[in-house]
């Protein structure tokens, strides 16, 4: 967490990701957008604050642009950028397969605690089956009860009465679910930042191509 002003600005774990790979687009940035901020003042998510490819309409007016003193350097910053926005696609993508294994737990964790919660005022034991190694489970009785411990990472495992768990639970999987819609739209945005970087290139190398015929001189024609 960082403070600019009087206000606070939490950066997530792909925040810092793209101010390490963006840094003179952030810095020109006059204020970061969080990815719970709505972008312009219009609603629109931020897209973690990636910046956004600009497509190259006039590429005589943009290699006259400073800094795009020749071919080979252009087409390098744009080969740069390109590979920075595939970088956070496979980072982005890493998280969304984890989020897309972690859902289905939730969902199996909270059957199972509304399973508990319907037969804690029972008498009889809750017969079940417990993994003791991979593909090898053993039956287990478990006495009515109203605590379960829930892992929360990192080796930690709390004690929570079912209701307890049961909200921590449904709160964490609301978070998951909208976690995974946010990050398919920002790997969206994503492809098409790279696909727009790729037509640049094209377009550049292109220009180049046809510059050269041009001032090339004709060849002389032997009668």
């Amino acid at each position: 967490m960082l403070t600019s002003g009087s206000r606070e600005l939490v950066f997530t774990e792909e925040s810092w990701m793209v101010l390490c790979l963006f840094p003179e687009q952030m810095a020109a940035t006059r204020e970061l957008v969080t990815p719970g901020d709505s972008a312009a003042g219009n609603g629109q998510r931020s897209h973690l604050g990636i910046p956004e490819a600009v497509f190259v309409e006039d590429v005589d007016a943009f290699m006259k642009q400073p800094g795009n003193e020749s071919v080979d350097i252009v087409l390098k910053k744009l080969d740069e950028q390109y590979q920075k926005y595939k970088f956070m696609e496979l980072n982005l993508a890493q998280k969304k397969r984890r989020l897309k294994n972690q859902i289905p737990e939730i969902r199996q964790t909270l059957h199972i605690l509304k399973y508990m919660q319907k037969k804690k005022e029972s008498p009889k034991p809750l017969e079940t089956r417990f993994l003791l190694a991979d593909n090898l489970y053993c039956k287990a009785s478990v006495p009515p009860t109203d605590k379960v411990c829930l892992w929360l990472g990192a080796n930690v495992m709390l004690e929570y009465d079912i209701d307890e768990a049961q909200l921590l639970l449904e709160k964490n999987h609301s978070m998951a679910t909208s976690n995974l819609e946010s990050l398919e739209e920002d790997l969206d945005f994503l492809r098409d930042q790279f696909t727009t970087t790729e037509v640049n290139m094209a377009r550049v190398y292109n220009w180049d191509v046809k510059r050269r015929n041009r001032d090339e001189p004709p060849k002389a024609v032997v009668a």
